[in-house]
């Protein structure tokens, strides 16, 4: 949609479930930090409008219709029934105000989108007969037919409609047989069974018994649901299938449930290189009917449907297809012998061939560098792969786009290896006696450690924790240190700065709770840590009646580099960092971070020796003196 409305004309549209998919334009690869951006509101809102046609003349089989045309089209339909071999639409007694000639257009079937398979005829010719020829029509449903004139206006052309189906007599193992064969099996699986046939013995290799002939040989498929867009198909007595020339072998899957178009159709199929060794086996897998007829040229095509082609070889004994998203349909499997140099040697031959038939949510669960999705949209429930590592297709296993192992290595190795520069802070916390600060600082530099271990796409992963746990921690840890960092600066009193401490970590706590990714959720508290700080130092300022503080040494070497630190990595952090250049800009975030912090932290106390604290973990006897009685005692 270029403009702020769009919308399409379908004449004469498929029944059964259509679907509209609004999708935005690529974005950019840009990582934006919530609140900094301001966001963009798309609303779709799809409107349907039907028109139903009223008069809508039913065509009986090998029955002729009269039909007159003037303006208007005229609408027909005929009902396809199941087991329907081919269908011959003819146009009979065609003449235009008495005159002959046929100026008319039959369109047959409904429209689909994206690719149209209706079938149209132009009937002009006075002298030859106007048919149309539909070998595996679609079964047990209502086939449209229009009719318009092309003779212009106030123009009638007469003509009679008529439809012959040919119907195909199908064979089946016998019912009876198949529950004793399988006692097993639950009574309430859902089956699909075709009507009581001849048992194979009845059967001649002709492919008649009692004066008729068999146009294909069906095999009851058991349906067993699984999970949720998760169902299995086999043969009802069986692995194997039996495959012969003289008729096609047919299996129907039943996938119109409603929610079996969101998953992926899987069919496999192997055959022993010894039973096929001069021969092949050809299949065709289509929706609405099988493929009856099978050629030299090896298509399959039924009448309105583009089936999807599979051969088996001695050279190739499996093959494999995959159907993401099937139309909710009748789906059906038809398997030949065929013999294309010798044909005698195919008379008296069968194949077995395995089947494994399978409606999976996602096709091999993603495979390692995708993750699989169950998606609900406005009812519709379906599923999909998330793909990550640059790694791409249905089943995440297009790698045009995707990252080596040394690239994903690397990138791990960066998140992760940066953070030991908070071993800097740290060290000097400890030398300037202040255990809090060095505290908060190993925290935050052992959870962003393992959470970029854990949030590493592909092979280089390593989690200790849940994901989210060390997620949480890494931004809380990261916040706070920000927060003791500026008001450890403030040089404010010990008793108010831890109390201020435990309040920030608290306020923290609750905003990342909240919302995880919110800027000023973090930015709000460090702000305000940032106010007190100045606050001090111009109360200094004001009191010492000089700048604060008052070395120049102080400002060049330590405050002025930290803070030039910590605005690179705020500029970094907001308005640099891509999903391309992430390892490289968020290692440098830790590393100015980190930095920054080992500048900014103010001196020691002047009354505070070096490592100070350490000194007070020692276990010894100590020569206390007392001035004033000059006293040695021993404590």
């Amino acid at each position: 949609m270029l403009h702020s409305n769009a919308s399409i004309n379908i004449s004469h549209p498929a029944p059964g479930d259509w679907f509209v998919a609004a999708h935005l334009p690529p974005s950019s690869h840009k990582i934006e930090v919530k609140g900094f951006v301001p966001t963009c509101a798309y609303i779709f809102q799809p409107d349907m409008l039907v028109v139903r046609v009223v008069e809508v003349s039913i065509l009986d089989p090998d029955v002729p219709l009269p039909q007159t045309l003037l303006s208007h089209p005229s609408y027909l339909k005929v009902f396809v029934p199941e087991y329907t071999q081919e269908l011959r639409l003819e146009l009979q007694g065609c003449a235009s105000n008495g005159s002959l000639g046929c100026p008319v257009r039959l369109t047959v079937g409904s429209a689909t989108l994206p690719g149209n398979f209706q079938k149209v005829l132009t009937c002009s010719s006075p002298t030859q007969a106007c048919h149309l020829l539909l070998p595996s029509p679609p079964w047990d449903r209502w086939l449209q037919v229009t009719a318009k004139s092309l003779a212009g206006p106030r123009v009638s052309v007469a003509f009679s409609a008529v439809a012959a189906l040919t119907a195909c007599r199908p064979w089946s193992v016998n019912f009876q047989h198949l529950l004793q064969s399988t006692p097993n099996q639950s009574s309430n699986a859902s089956t699909v069974l075709l009507p009581p046939t001849p048992s194979y013995q009845d059967l001649d290799r002709t492919g008649r018994v009692g004066g008729g002939s068999f146009c294909l040989r069906s095999f009851p498929v058991l349906r067993e649901d699984v999970d949720v867009v998760s169902v299995r198909f086999q043969p009802l007595d069986r692995v194997s299938v039996v495959v012969q020339s003289d008729m096609p072998s047919v299996m129907r899957l039943n996938l119109n449930t409603g929610m079996d178009s969101g998953g992926s159709l899987t069919i496999s199929m192997r055959v022993n290189k010894t039973a096929i060794a001069n021969t092949s086996v050809v299949a065709c897998v289509t929706a609405a009917s099988p493929l009856l007829s099978f050629n030299a040229s090896l298509s399959c095509t039924t009448a309105f449907f583009q089936g999807h082609p599979l051969s088996l070889s001695a050279s190739s004994p499996t093959a494999n297809l995959i159907i993401p998203y099937p139309e909710t349909d009748n789906w059906y499997l038809s398997l030949q012998l065929m013999c294309p140099e010798r044909p005698e040697e195919c008379e008296q031959a069968s194949v077995l061939v395995e089947t494994t038939l399978n409606l999976v949510p996602c096709l091999n669960d993603c495979g390692p560098y995708g993750q699989c999705l169950l998606l609900r949209r406005h009812g519709y429930l379906y599923a999909g792969c998330s793909c990550k590592a640059g790694w791409r297709g249905w089943s995440c296993t297009d790698n045009s786009t995707a990252q080596s192992a040394a690239q994903q290595k690397a990138a791990a190795l960066l998140l992760t290896l940066s953070n030991l520069v908070f071993l800097a802070p740290i060290a000097i916390s400890v030398h300037r006696s202040l255990l809090v600060e060095a505290s908060v600082y190993a925290y935050t530099m052992f959870f962003s450690t393992f959470y970029h271990a854990c949030d590493q796409p592909g092979e280089a992963v390593l989690c200790i924790l849940n994901y989210d746990t060390l997620q949480y921690c890494d931004f809380l840890g990261s916040g706070v240190s920000i927060w003791v960092t500026v008001l450890c600066m403030a040089r404010l009193k010990a008793a108010l700065k831890y109390v201020l401490f435990l309040l920030g970590t608290l306020v923290f706590a609750m905003s990342l709770q909240l919302d995880r990714r919110a800027a000023w959720n973090t930015m709000g508290p460090c702000l305000f840590a940032i106010v007190v700080m100045v606050t001090m130092w111009v109360y200094r300022c004001g009191r010492r009646r000089h700048c604060y503080p008052p070395s120049w040494q102080r400002w060049v070497f330590y405050l002025l580099p930290g803070i030039s630190m910590a605005a690179v990595a705020i500029t970094i952090y907001t308005s640099m960092m891509t999903s391309d250049n992430y390892y490289y800009t968020h290692s440098i975030w830790h590393m100015l971070l980190a930095g920054s912090a080992a500048f900014l932290l103010p001196p020691r106390e002047q009354h505070t020796k070096p490592w100070a604290c350490s000194q007070k973990l020692t276990c010894h006897y100590e020569i206390c003196k007392n001035h004033r009685d000059e006293l040695y005692t021993v404590t």
